[in-house]
């Protein structure tokens, strides 16, 4: 666990559960809308927010890079519900998480709870016709939400000066709330190898929040995300990206879960 990690959410008296070495933070959105909008408008350092499913808890065990950023995220919010059952299963009955926090959810809720507040939102990742539509869609449902800017950067290997321009626009745009969507696991490692260097605020990686805000992918019924099935919606949908994602990493994710329930038990 990385003393960011501890340290941010003992400051904020956030209740974690250490589960396969990775603090998993007890809260809902209602608390985890006051927490990020608290250290956002604090603006004294730049502080890194994960939604957590399987893909992310697998990823954690056995790529030593992905692993290393992820420990310097400051919260790690219960994205996916196998990993809320897990969790469930650490903690006394008056502890136990009610559902998940959910990246794109929490994106929409944190506008919704920003007008009138100095939230000040940047959309960094996707081509640049999703955050034209992800820009009209909160600017109709969402009206009195600043958001301040956007950017869309090239698609493959980033130019060497990339990391610098991106970091002036955010400079430039005053945003204190940066919602990421490049998608797992580049987002989290952009976030974790840059954040001495990121402007102060609050950077949130919520992978495929972008699309489904913009309209251009359809979630899940909610009573298969309610059952922990939406990974298999999503499958259905683009078999041929996802398969390793959600077939390869569920299983593995099975198999930490069970491993690190023996050593907790031990």
């Amino acid at each position: 666990m990385g003393a960011n990690q501890s340290d941010a959410a003992a400051r904020a008296g956030i209740k974690t559960v250490p589960f396969c070495g990775l603090p998993v933070a007890l809260l809902d959105y209602a608390l985890a809308v006051e927490l990020i909008h608290r250290w956002a408008e604090a603006g004294d350092a730049a502080y890194a927010v994960a939604a957590a499913n399987a893909h992310v808890v697998s990823l954690s065990q056995h790529e030593p890079e992905y692993r290393k950023a992820i420990d310097r995220f400051d919260l790690i919010c219960p994205d996916g519900m196998p990993l809320v059952w897990a969790v469930n299963h650490r903690v006394p009955e008056e502890d136990r998480l009610k559902g998940r926090v959910y990246g794109p959810s929490l994106m929409l809720r944190s506008l919704e709870s920003s007008a009138d507040t100095g939230i000040r939102h940047f959309f960094l990742g996707g081509m640049e016709s999703t955050l034209e539509k992800l820009e009209r869609r909160f600017g109709n449902d969402c009206p009195r939400a600043r958001i301040v800017g956007s950017y869309s950067p090239p698609f493959g290997e980033w130019p060497e000066d990339e990391f610098d321009r991106i970091a002036d626009k955010i400079r430039r745009s005053r945003a204190n709330m940066i919602w990421v969507g490049l998608g797992c696991p580049k987002q989290e490692k952009w976030i974790g190898s840059h954040k001495d260097k990121l402007p102060p605020g609050v950077y949130l990686g919520v992978g495929a929040a972008f699309a489904f805000h913009a309209g251009e992918v359809k979630q899940a019924p909610a009573w298969m995300q309610r059952i922990g099935m939406e990974w298999f919606y999503r499958l259905l949908k683009e078999p041929r990206r996802l398969f390793r994602r959600y077939l390869v990493n569920n299983c593995l994710f099975i198999r930490y879960w069970l491993s690190d329930t023996i050593r907790h038990n031990d």
